[in-house]
């Protein structure tokens, strides 16, 4: 098997989705496939790695350090020379000719969709109901120009599965994966004070919520609880994060580079906040459950699929409902709560992701089994 996998519109936003592409591309190897990948970049080069070549696409900036590859015949070259027997995109837009072209060559097309196009023009526009039609015509235009569409969680799939099914293109869902051996519970980490000690990570950005996260503190501090907020990762919208926070002890730490550091800090916690509404997955969630870390998250979006009432909490995408649900599940047995959370995260492994992407590469996803 040679699978290509095509990342576009890659930024500083796009961590989970590096992350995915590493972990899959990774796996991939590990099972005996050929793998190529390409992205977008300043200038072009060819690197060739452990797990298969990287082609970096020179390709324009966008907008806030995110790079599009804009002329999908690039990529119909490269591929030609790879000559790959199945093609992975996480792009909806702007590579559609390249799936055009593999069809004629009758090479296997899967779509990896990792957002929800009503959600991402709702936040870029402010307007829920924008663009709505325009977004059902390129639902049907993307369920007809791939074999199959893969979502990561229900809330993700009820965006293509009626449009899917009328044009006869399988929907599969297929939950992520966390690296199990880096996130980890630290125990020594914990600390046994009156203060309730919460965490944020993401790109402080619109489309990550970090706003409603600083909020829920803003919020628990005002009803005189003790707390602590750490925040961890960058974005355009620090200045307004302060500006919430208030008299708040929030503390904005940054981007943490190393991701076994970055879980020691998650164990800290007594819970962590993940509460973007339109979240189609959520490896944060994962992370923090990995690291032994409760999550509160919103009752909406994918990311509400990860959580069940053992491991974390759930409540309306508002400060005061999701400070209530914050207090509750701090209330609970310390011991129950951090064990709940890692035996959640045990059924999410990579290595399921992976095979069951390889047999949706292979055209044989009939029978796949069902992922909580």
């Amino acid at each position: 098997m040679r699978i290509a996998q095509l990342a576009n519109f890659v930024g500083p936003a796009s961590g989970g989705m590096k992350t995915a592409l590493a972990e899959l591309g990774r796996g991939y190897v590990d099972a005996g496939a050929e793998r190529l990948l390409v992205v977008p970049g300043p200038v072009d080069t060819v690197t060739t790695t452990e797990v298969g070549d990287v082609v970096q696409v020179r390709a324009p900036r966008v907008g806030s350090g995110y790079r599009l590859i804009v002329e999908p015949w690039r990529l119909t070259e490269i591929l030609e020379r790879f000559r790959p027997t199945s093609i992975e995109w996480n792009d909806k837009l702007t590579l559609l000719p390249v799936a055009w072209w593999a069809r004629r060559n009758g090479v296997r097309t899967v779509l990896l969709s990792h957002e929800r196009l009503s959600d991402m023009f709702a936040l870029r526009s402010g307007r829920p109901t924008t663009s709505m039609v325009s977004i059902a015509l390129l639902n049907r235009l993307l369920v007809r120009s791939f074999d199959t569409v893969v979502v990561t969680s229900r809330y993700a799939q009820r965006e293509f599965q009626h449009v899917a099914d009328a044009a006869g293109c399988p929907v599969e869902r297929v939950p992520l994966g966390v690296d199990l051996t880096t996130f980890r519970p630290h125990p020594e980490e914990h600390r046994s004070d009156d203060v309730l000690r919460l965490v944020h990570v993401g790109r402080l950005s619109r489309e990550k919520s970090p706003h409603l996260a600083v909020a829920v503190a803003a919020e628990l501090h005002r009803r005189g609880v003790p707390v602590q907020l750490d925040v961890y990762g960058e974005g355009p919208h620090l200045g307004e994060l302060r500006t919430i926070a208030g008299e708040t002890p929030v503390a904005f730490h940054g981007f943490v580079a190393g991701r076994e550091e970055l879980s020691r800090r998650i164990a800290r916690a007594d819970v962590a906040l993940s509460v973007c509404p339109s979240e189609t997955f959520g490896l944060a969630v994962l992370e923090a459950l990995a690291s032994g870390t409760p999550v509160v998250t919103a009752a909406r979006g994918g990311a509400r699929e990860l959580v069940d009432a053992r491991c974390g909490a759930w409540a309306h995408p508002d400060p005061v409902s999701l400070a209530d649900a914050t207090r509750d599940l701090a209330g609970r047995p310390v011991a129950l709560r951090r064990a709940a959370a890692r035996r959640r995260a045990e059924q999410f492994p990579w290595a399921a992701t992976v095979e069951r992407m390889l047999a949706i590469h292979a055209g044989d996803s009939a029978g796949l089994s069902d992922v909580a």
